[in-house]
């Protein structure tokens, strides 16, 4: 069972001191993201659909209540809570995870929770477009990006990712039990959403320095103050990275490219061990590791396509450095792929470097089985004298 440590922003009026001025800009910095309107991309014809994250909240919410399915709390989940707690990590946020308290006891409750919310995107749609041919088939085909079902021992809760081309999705998640909740300590916060909604629906009064809701946030992690210190101080810390689906390797690298490093090298070393032997149990094949590196590129470097590069040659160095749990070909086969990617992101922000700058990679033919032989040649493309020619070519050699 997950240990919850809280802390309580008591917000009830101006003090002289720093803590409390910093609470009220935190709670601030929450009611504007639950109030920023976030557009829902429809493919093909259908429009997109403007909405606020209060808003999806406030009508999901109701609908589950008429259908008798009782909510006991909302949160607001990973990066974007993080965000809320500590502006400055230089992480910020993409998905907006929003977690409904909600009974899962069998398989007609999973289908009422996918059921409303595919109703309440009816609300959304603008003014004009007609609503009486379109079913909850054509709403999920229209505006879901991902539909997740998890219902085992341990864990029963679903998935509803709204879809939003920039990587900014809302995400819906129902969740009965669900025994891990954080990949690392920086994103393992919640904040309970239930006292702001409350303030919207029944304050005449807009809110105020002298006048605000109390929110209480918490860590999943398990000791609130370690975790923000966490935070604060870019430091990687999680436990157990073998229960995480991917291990985490993903997350890792994202966190030591935005400048996190972990507290203890020794331990994130054997961490990381950990983190690829689970990575490639839940990704073996060499086209879902493929389709997993393009998505989560995709999704979490929208806006800072620079930093690709540098996650992906993160990766192979990690991979590289810690995996024990692949034969040889396919540990080859993975970093060729992570190279390979990492030469796709420099082409599309045309940054391929210049010939002089160039070591190329020639591997021999399988039926090469000489010794003598290693297993790879390498190539250093060095810059021709000046004298021999006075024009250069930015190009690359043939690896033939």
């Amino acid at each position: 069972m997950a240990v919850f440590n809280s802390l309580f922003l008591w917000l009830e009026g101006p003090t002289v001191s720093n803590g409390s001025i910093n609470k009220h800009l935190k709670v601030r910095r929450l009611d504007s993201i639950l109030g920023e309107t976030v557009p829902i991309h429809g493919r093909g014809n259908f429009p997109t659909l403007s909405m606020q994250p209060r808003q999806i909240v406030q009508v999901v919410r109701a609908r589950l209540q008429e259908r008798g399915v009782c909510v006991k709390d909302v949160r607001l989940n990973g990066s974007a809570a993080s965000h809320v707690l500590h502006q400055d990590t230089g992480l910020g946020y993409k998905d907006l995870d929003l977690i409904f308290g909600v009974s899962l006891k069998d398989d007609q409750a999973f289908r009422l929770v996918k059921d409303v919310v595919l109703d309440c995107l009816l609300d959304f749609l603008p003014a004009g477009v007609s609503k009486e041919r379109i079913t909850a088939l054509t709403l999920k085909e229209a505006y879901v990006q991902k539909l997740v079902k998890v219902c085992n021992d341990t864990d029963r809760w679903s998935l509803i990712s709204l879809s939003n081309n920039t990587g900014k999705n809302v995400e819906l998640k129902f969740v009965d039990s669900l025994r891990r909740q954080f990949e690392f300590s920086v994103d393992s916060f919640q904040i309970c959403l239930d006292s702001l909604l409350f303030f919207d629906r029944c304050s005449e009064t807009p809110m105020s320095e002298s006048f605000h809701p109390t929110v209480i946030g918490e860590s999943v992690y398990g000791d609130f103050q370690e975790a923000m210190d966490h935070l604060c101080q870019r430091v990687i810390a999680t436990r157990s990275p073998e229960e995480i689906r991917g291990g985490g390797l993903l997350k890792y690298c994202h966190l030591l490219v935005r400048g996190f490093r972990a507290s203890s090298e020794a331990d994130m070393k054997q961490m990381q061990r950990y983190m690829c032997s689970r990575f490639f149990i839940d990704f073996p094949d060499i086209v879902e590791q493929q389709r997993k590196l393009e998505a989560y590129l995709q999704n979490h470097f929208a806006g800072m396509e620079h930093k690709r590069y540098e996650c992906l040659m993160t990766l192979h160095h990690v991979v590289n450095e810690s995996t024990v749990c692949l034969m040889g070909h396919e540990r080859r086969q993975t970093l060729s792929l992570i190279s390979m990617l990492a030469l796709k992101v420099l082409a599309e922000q045309n940054a391929i470097p210049t010939v002089t700058n160039v070591t190329c990679y020639y591997q021999p033919a399988p039926y090469v089985q000489d010794i003598n032989f290693s297993n790879y040649y390498i190539a250093h493309v060095q810059p021709p004298p000046a004298t021999q020619c006075t024009n250069t070519y930015q190009t690359w050699l043939p690896c033939s």
